[in-house]
This record gives structure tokens, sequence and C-alpha cells, in this order.
């Protein structure tokens, strides 16, 4: 379960990428690829492993000047959906 204690990282193997044929970022990994939202790309672009799932909520209410309540709500749910897909881990 990931609270915003968890310290999130991508999992082993995958990375964020430019693709220049898709004009956009994509998520690689093994065996794998897919296209995040600017939603999921806004949050997957904060997971440094180092920096933990509150704070990158804080960063994300600032940036959109959005109720942290929500937000938090949000990335919560992101960020378990992400890990049981294996994308990121804590």
């Amino acid at each position: 379960m990931i609270t915003e204690a968890s310290i999130p990282r991508l999992a082993r193997g995958v990375r964020l990428r430019e693709d220049a044929a898709r004009g956009r970022t994509v998520v690689l990994a093994p065996e794998r690829l897919f296209v995040p939202d600017e939603t999921a790309l806004a949050v997957l672009a904060l997971l440094d492993g180092a920096r933990g799932a509150g704070a990158v909520i804080d960063m994300l209410a600032a940036q959109y000047d959005a109720p942290r309540t929500e937000i938090a709500a949000d990335v919560l749910t992101m960020l378990e959906e992400l890990a049981d897909k294996g994308v990121i881990v804590t």
C-alpha cells in the first residue's frame, strides 16, 4: 500500500524517454511501452527515489494551485495502480 510516507521510484528497467515518432514522453519497461497522460507524466517525472509521496503531492498541489486533499487522493491512487503494474516500487 502506497502512503504519503512511501518513497516511490521507477522500477528496475523502467525509463521515461522522449519518443520522436510519437512526439511525447513514453514509459519504457521490459517488453512493454506505454504513453502516460499529462497527469501521470507530471507524477512520474517527480519520482526520484529520494522524494516521498507526500512531497510529490505538495509539489503538484503548489504547481497546479489545487486543493492538496484532492491531489493527494488522485496521486496515491495513481501510484498504487502504477505499483500494481510493476512500473514503480517503494
